[in-house]
């Protein structure tokens, strides 16, 4: 069994790093803007199908990613809108337009709710026939959205968006138009959740309509894991940006060892759900377990 897990961890390695760049985006959402984004289950998808779609049509691979990339933030920017210009709040927000993207993602795939793209047949950037090259070139694309959001969040607008997060009112008085931001935030992040969908479906082999189905959930694992894990350790804005990228690995390091187990696929739903939650509730123990401790020294 040991050796089989050996075998399958470069696998777990490719997808959570792809998955990591999708826990960046939400990092940007849940940690800095404070806001729950559901339509990351959408994006994904949508990011998926534009990426396959294009390299169908003979696009170079790099412009399709640029293209899902894109298409992923106009997607934020309609979360952001209904949000800020409608004044819906931010979990229907992100339902409805993750409703929408579900149609929105059959149209781009030309009616069709899965759509192959072979190795074989066309250029792909990353594939499980090359894992080491797959690896390395997801190795470089970590570290260049780290090192660009990192760049991003140190400008003036980068510090007024995470300001916008801290405290609106605050910012607001200070003269920033948290609304720009907002919508800014959200669309930043859904692009780089949708470059994770195109990335994904290359890996894959296809796109498919339901393939970011409880995105959100393995996205906000790998968020609170590496949080929880590496928060002491990481001060750094691109370090903890780069521990959410570790809590998506050690996610999948975690599903492929509970495969191993004997535990079905079709549970993998409920055991994500359950790390999320205990991962969630680490720090509320903590902090009873603190507070109790300081009682009892002072007694």
């Amino acid at each position: 069994m040991i050796i089989a897990f050996l075998n399958q961890l470069p696998n777990s390695v490719a997808q959570g790093l792809i998955w990591g760049i999708l826990a960046i985006g939400v990092y940007i959402t849940y940690k800095l803007l404070d806001f729950a984004d559901l339509s990351v289950d959408g994006s994904v998808a949508t990011g998926a199908a534009a990426a396959v779609m294009c390299i169908i049509a003979g696009v170079p691979m790099w412009l399709a990613l640029v293209i899902a990339f894109g298409a992923g933030m106009l997607a934020g920017l309609v979360t952001g809108l209904f949000h800020t210009l409608l004044g819906i709040p931010a979990i229907l927000a992100g339902i409805l337009t993750q409703l929408g993207l579900y149609s929105i993602n059959i149209r781009i795939m030309g009616g069709k709710s899965n759509v192959a793209v072979s190795a074989s047949k066309y250029d792909l950037l990353v594939t499980p026939q090359q894992m080491v090259v797959s690896i390395v070139i997801l190795l470089i694309f970590v570290a260049a959205i780290i090192f660009c959001v990192y760049l991003f969040f140190g400008t003036e607008v980068g510090n007024s968006l995470r300001a916008t997060g801290s405290n609106p009112n605050m910012a607001r008085a200070q003269g920033i138009n948290t609304s720009f931001n907002k919508v800014l935030g959200l669309a930043l992040s859904n692009g780089l959740v949708a470059l994770a969908g195109g990335l994904l479906a290359q890996y894959q082999g296809a796109s498919d309509v339901k393939m970011g189905q409880g995105a959100i959930v393995i996205g906000l694992a790998a968020v609170i894991i590496g949080d929880v894990i590496f928060s002491k350790i990481f001060r750094n804005f691109a370090l903890r940006l780069l521990s959410a990228v570790i809590g998506a690995i050690l996610y999948y390091i975690a599903i492929a060892i509970v495969l191993r187990l004997g535990m079905s696929s079709t549970d993998l739903k409920l055991f994500s759900a359950l790390v999320v939650a205990l991962f969630l509730a680490v720090p509320h123990f903590r902090g009873v377990y603190l507070a109790r401790r300081g009682v009892r020294i002072r007694a």
